[in-house]
């Protein structure tokens, strides 16, 4: 018996035998059979997850989102709608790597509508990116990012509830407008 809720009857396929309870999937989305989703997350309409993709619980995956193999979700990350992922730096058509890199959203982070996330980098603890940001480096923890290529444009501060509620992240106004990205 299933722990997880299909909330639109017959019009997803889902695969998958490791999702997580009171996990939330709707309608036209596909969960290949090795794919792991956590408990008490909300899967939206028009997702596809791949065989080699982890995510943790109380996850939001917005409508129109591809989670590829080789992508790593904690807790508690908000992934916007239309938001792409890639998982090969050099893609060619019926040309596969040996290994897809490995792309890792930390507990907390929130990614905006619509951003592009490129292969084999890390978006930090409670960072934020920016909708229709392109990130081509990995994020630090707490920081916001905006634009393409994606630049910090400040830090969250650690007592911001919004910021994942990590005492110890610290802020302000580090980084500034052109900070690079690591």
């Amino acid at each position: 018996m299933q722990d997880y809720v299909i909330a639109s009857g017959e019009l997803s396929v889902v695969k998958s035998n490791h999702i997580g309870p009171n996990t939330r999937i709707w309608q036209f989305v596909v969960i290949l059979p090795d794919a792991r989703i956590g408990a008490d997350c909300n899967i939206c309409s028009h997702a596809l997850i791949e065989n080699d993709v982890i995510i943790g619980d109380r996850v939001t995956v917005k409508s129109g989102v591809q989670l590829w193999d080789g992508l790593r979700i904690e807790d508690d990350v908000f992934i916007g709608p239309n938001v792409t992922f890639t998982n090969d730096p050099f893609p060619r058509s019926k040309h596969y790597p040996p290994a897809f890199p490995v792309t890792t959203v930390k507990a907390g982070a929130s990614i905006g509508g619509g951003a592009t996330i490129l292969p084999g980098i890390t978006i930090g603890c409670g960072a934020m990116v920016g909708a229709g940001a392109v990130v081509t480096k990995s994020v630090p923890d707490y920081a916001v990012v905006v634009g393409n290529p994606a630049r910090i444009v400040r830090y969250l501060e650690g007592n911001d509830e919004r910021a994942g509620n990590d005492p110890a992240a610290q802020g302000g106004a580090r980084g500034g407008q052109d900070a690079e990205l690591s």
